[in-house]
């Protein structure tokens, strides 16, 4: 088909071979097969010139339609295996979005300049329903998200630290242990969500001396009250990775809890190159994170 269609779109043999950067005679070869397969006069030599028959005329309407889509289809593989305009929808959990996911989106409009992001930050239930009704690509996560219509494509462990006001006498410690916030008000986190519930395992036994009277919801937002004075926070690394708020002092929990950050997609929807180019930058960003 493209050999018949570049003579008839040439009006030789010669000009076609030229355009398909091979020798006349394959050409003839080809037509010569062509013919013979579809039981078609396609060509007369007319005093040294091929012309086409009412039958190749016919034949060319049809293959010259077909032959552009073709065409198209190539354009678009050629777009998808690199992806100049493509489109990326995330959602994250608050604590991921002012470091790790901020710095991967960067990274990624270095390899992908006009590429189309939209961040949204979510709660974990809202998180998991954007990804099963496929209203996202990717999400990025704190804590573990069990569905059996979720997959993780990438996993990672973090620990916790504790921050404070700089001028608290604790930030003159090198590490904070459980027992050392006795008597202090401690931003914790409801217990009726996984990272309270991580918290509370973390305090142990000095949690009953702790003043635990302001809860925040996020990582992200305890460390804002402790930078206004409210008390001490204890966070995921990720979410004071980089040195984000000025004036907290960032000191590393003594604890055995491990934090899972994960990279989710929904099990039946496919990757596409956008989303392994994120997942790979994503994953960069993380190894050269600041010691966790």
């Amino acid at each position: 088909m493209e050999v018949f269609r570049a003579v008839m779109f040439a009006g030789g043999v010669n000009s076609a071979a030229q355009m398909l950067h091979v020798s006349p005679p394959a050409i003839s070869k080809v037509l010569a097969q062509a013919g013979k397969a579809s039981g078609l006069v396609l060509f007369e030599r007319v005093k040294g010139r091929l012309i086409p028959t009412p039958e190749a005329h016919q034949l060319y309407v049809e293959i010259d339609q077909l032959w552009r889509g073709v065409e198209k289809v190539r354009d678009i593989s050629r777009e998808l295996a690199e992806p100049e305009h493509t489109k990326l929808r995330l959602v994250c959990s608050a604590s991921l979005a002012p470091y790790m996911v901020s710095r991967t989106v960067a990274r990624l409009y270095e390899d992908i300049p006009r590429l189309q992001c939209r961040v949204r930050v979510y709660s974990p239930d809202i998180l998991n329903q954007a990804l099963l009704d496929r209203s996202t690509d990717l999400g990025v996560a704190l804590l573990p998200h069990d569905h059996p219509n979720l997959a993780t494509v990438k996993a990672y462990q973090c620990g916790l630290a504790c921050v404070m006001r700089e001028e608290h006498p604790l930030a003159k410690r090198k590490l904070v242990r459980p027992a050392d916030l006795r008597g202090e008000r401690v931003i914790s986190s409801p217990e009726t969500t996984p990272f309270g519930q991580t918290l509370r395992r973390a305090f142990g036994a000095a949690a009953e001396a702790m003043h635990c009277d302001f809860q925040a919801t996020s990582s992200t937002t305890a460390c804002w009250f402790a930078q206004a004075g409210v008390g001490i926070a204890v966070v995921d690394q990720v979410s004071i990775a980089g040195g984000l708020l000025a004036g907290l002092a960032v000191r590393p929990f003594q604890s055995n809890e491990k934090l899972t950050v994960s990279i989710l997609r929904n099990r039946y929807r496919p990757m596409a190159v956008a989303e392994r180019a994120f997942v790979d930058a994503f994953d960069r960003v993380w190894k050269a994170m600041p010691a966790r």
